[in-house]
């Protein structure tokens, strides 16, 4: 996708992926232009009206009812954004704040926000230029939008503030004079417009939901490894008896585990009545039940997701019969429960995953293979110190787990006295996303080295795709040797999706 038209319907996920991570252009669509123009002329018309309308001629928050008078109004708009672009602490990462300002575009073609057709066009050129405006991890409430991190934004179209081009900073009057540039002077209603909005945690939103649809499809992966290895049975994940509990995400993950399965010379070695294992521990034989929850959850999150990319978020805002209103729009509860519901399902998904992986390093429990997977236990410790990372992962993982939108503190004189901490669900979540990558990373780690363990008897065709292409980057069983790279090199084809791909090839798309 080398160019999308940003127009008044809704961008998809693809589009916001599309210029977030892999620079796409964009453009404003004609209807999104006429759009505009015609949202603009209402706002010019409440310019010289005596009566006081909110963001146009009056101040903001708990300073609304002040009267702006109209040779200040371009300087209230300047004071707004140099006084929101307060954040603090790291930068933000790129795909965050361009997936960020995408979004805020497309409002703004919507023509419900009043601005000029030359500020929005603005945003367009900054993306297509590769400018990236320097944001701070902290100074968003969630509520109002988020006002500091887009105010950052808008403070770089204005010319002033730092932005990264090519990765490297550079004042923003300078980046933009050197893409030709013009830098915007904001007139009334535009530094509203350009900050009321949840474009940060929807962004991350839509980057997140994206990460853990793959992350879902890897796990139902990992459990197959680890199920076979550890010579569970496949016999619980038949259709009939995921139907007694009908819920779709479960019934997916086990059509993907019976898929994954099919053919395992493994399975079939210990199928006959000289088996004495009745169950599964739980982290086997419930797989399905607990991704199957997380996949609901996941299913939830896009359906928030998607109706937020419809919504033209703003306050005020142009209506369509051309009244300017005040509403609450912007308040980010709808987007920070989804973003806390991922981070719980996250964590659990990770938990569960370890639980599978400490089963292989216990020669109580991992039927016949060497203590720790160790080529000699004792002079060899194997993947005994891996499960410590991945506890350690686990833990963090809980830790995000804990919902940042139940709480708030009130702001603005208390004209703001309830928010949604949208903004720190999103980042916390991003960290969860990062950490069930390592940790399901390192469950198949550890089940491709079972598997090899097992030989003579083979694996499933699907599940031997997944293990060869790891041995392409990571070597099979042996003595001890340096594990970190291994694990950074598994860490990066769970990343990729390459290993989920190669068990693709063999049994057909995942669920």
């Amino acid at each position: 996708m080398n160019e999308i038209a940003v127009g008044v319907e809704a961008l998809t996920q693809h589009q916001v992926l599309a210029v977030a991570r892999h620079d796409a252009r964009v453009r404003l669509s004609d209807e999104a232009r006429k759009a505009i123009v015609a949202s603009r002329d209402v706002i010019e018309a409440l310019a010289d009206d005596p009566e006081p309308h909110y963001g146009i001629s009056t101040g903001f928050g708990a300073l609304a009812t002040k009267h702006i008078a109209a040779a200040d109004r371009a300087a209230l708009q300047r004071s707004l954004i140099r006084s929101h672009a307060a954040g603090s602490g790291p930068e933000v990462e790129r795909e965050v704040i361009r997936a960020l300002m995408l979004l805020r575009l497309s409002t703004l073609a919507t023509g419900r926000t009043g601005v000029r057709l030359e500020t929005a066009e603005t945003y367009a050129a900054m993306l297509n230029a590769g400018i990236t405006p320097v944001v701070h991890e902290f100074g968003s409430l969630g509520c109002s939008g988020d006002l500091a991190p887009l105010a950052h934004c808008a403070l770089a179209a204005m010319g002033e503030g730092t932005v990264r081009v090519g990765g490297e900073a550079r004042p923003a009057a300078d980046a933009l004079a050197a893409a030709g540039i013009t830098p915007v002077v904001l007139r009334e209603k535009e530094g509203l417009a350009l900050t009321n909005g949840v474009d940060g945690m929807l962004g991350m939103l839509t980057l997140a939901t994206h990460d853990l649809a793959l992350l879902f499809r890897t796990a139902d992966l990992a459990a197959a490894m680890s199920v076979e290895a550890q010579l569970g049975t496949d016999a619980v994940f038949a259709a009939d008896l995921q139907a007694l509990r009908p819920h779709p995400g479960q019934a997916d993950s086990a059509a993907n585990l019976r898929a994954l399965l099919a053919g395992s010379a493994i399975m079939a070695s210990h199928r006959g009545p000289q088996c004495t294992r009745v169950q599964d521990a739980y982290s086997l034989r419930c797989s399905p039940q607990v991704h199957g929850a997380g996949r609901d959850t996941l299913a939830h999150a896009c359906l928030v997701r998607d109706r937020e990319l419809a919504s033209a978020v703003d306050n005020p805002v142009v209506t369509l019969d051309g009244r300017v209103e005040s509403n609450g729009n912007f308040h980010g509860a709808p987007v920070g429960y989804v973003l806390d519901f991922l981070a719980i399902a996250a964590a659990d998904l990770a938990s569960v995953a370890e639980r599978r992986t400490d089963r292989f390093l216990d020669r109580a429990r991992n039927h016949g293979l060497p203590a720790f997977l160790a080529d000699d236990p004792g002079v060899d410790s194997g993947y005994m110190i891996a499960q410590y990372t991945q506890a350690a992962l686990v833990s963090e993982l809980k830790r995000l787990a804990v919902p940042a939108s139940v709480d708030s503190i009130p702001s603005s004189a208390m004209q703001e006295d309830h928010v949604s901490m949208g903004w720190s669900a999103a980042r916390k979540l991003r960290r969860a996303v990062d950490a069930l990558t390592q940790v399901l990373a390192i469950e198949i780690l550890t089940a491709a080295r079972a598997l090899d363990l097992r030989l003579p008897l083979t694996p499933a065709p699907a599940t031997a795709a997944a293990r060869d292409a790891l041995r392409q980057r990571v070597a099979g069983p042996g003595p001890d040797r340096y594990l970190a790279p291994d694990i950074a090199a598994a860490v990066e084809l769970v990343r990729s999706g390459r290993l989920v791909a190669a068990a693709e090839a063999v049994c057909g798309p995942l669920l």
